[in-house]
């Protein structure tokens, strides 16, 4: 069990970084971060979420392309990114409660572009598998 808080990093595109630090969700406001309890994914104000991490129950990679960076989704299924590559798919059951830009949300599939894929699952104790087709 994880004794500390260990922080990762959103991955972002030079150009995405530069653009959504215009709206308070660049580098400087993102992070994600794996405690003994739960994992913390906040993309500035534009998204917030604490699962538990009882809660966790599968992470695989991306596959498919990625139409759109920030935080978006619907009916439980939401995507948190700065960048295309790097997308680490969690699987949450029961959902947990997050929020986009203040509203209330379930979480019950969060994806999240990460500067460092393995070392995320890694500290969750998950393994993360190859992509399943989308």
């Amino acid at each position: 069990m994880l004794n500390e808080t260990v922080k990762f990093d959103i991955r972002y595109d030079r150009w995405c970084g530069w653009l959504l630090g215009l709206f308070g969700s660049g580098r400087r406001f993102s992070r994600v971060l794996v405690t003994e309890t739960g994992l913390e994914v906040r993309l500035g104000p534009a998204f917030r979420s604490v699962v538990p991490r009882s809660s966790i129950k599968s992470a695989q990679r991306w596959q498919g392309p990625v139409f759109g960076w920030g935080a978006h989704g619907w009916r439980g299924r939401w995507l948190v990114n700065g960048s295309s590559k790097g997308i680490v798919v969690l699987q949450v059951e029961p959902p947990a409660r997050g929020r986009v830009i203040g509203f209330p949300v379930k979480v019950g599939e969060l994806a999240v572009s990460m500067e460092d894929p393995e070392g995320l699952c890694g500290a969750l104790g998950i393994p993360l598998h190859a992509a399943a087709p989308r």
